[in-house]
């Protein structure tokens, strides 16, 4: 059974919301599943998960959180060669222009993105929860 982390940061629930969802759908498909906010998690121990789903919103101008999830995702980038990676966060303005920098971040140090990254507007509904838990269950696969 793989182990999989779901690493997370929230301001306003929409990214937690998304990263519980994300949680269930990798449980559905059969993995030991760990919801985890940034702040509880380093990125060494992240590392040490099979496969990891990564969530953050949009802040200031697209950008990650700066104070926590920035330097964790800084520090695991040079440990996510060869890992099953898929990103997700929510964002109430702009293009999107934060997950694609993102992504590109990943695809750099080596991540394998098993799934287009996920970015819901504002609050997470039906369609999008589902979408989450298809994202959860693509990181295991």
């Amino acid at each position: 059974m793989s182990k999989v982390a779901v690493v997370f940061w929230s301001g306003t629930g929409n990214t937690e919301a998304m990263a519980n969802a994300v949680g269930e759908g990798a449980g559905q498909a059969g993995a030991e599943v760990s919801v985890l906010p940034v702040s509880m998690v380093s990125a060494d121990e992240a590392a040490g998960y099979d496969a990891l789903a990564l969530g953050c919103p949009a802040m200031g101008a697209e950008v990650l959180e700066e104070s926590e999830f920035e330097p964790f995702f800084t520090a695991l980038e040079g440990k996510l060669s060869g890992k099953p990676v898929v990103l997700f966060g929510s964002y109430g303005w702009g293009d999107g222009q934060w997950m694609r920098d993102w992504e590109d971040r990943a695809k750099a140090a080596g991540a394998v993105l098993k799934a287009q990254p996920l970015m819901v507007n504002e609050t997470p509904d039906d369609d999008a929860l589902a979408d989450c838990r298809t994202l959860g269950a693509a990181v295991v696969s």
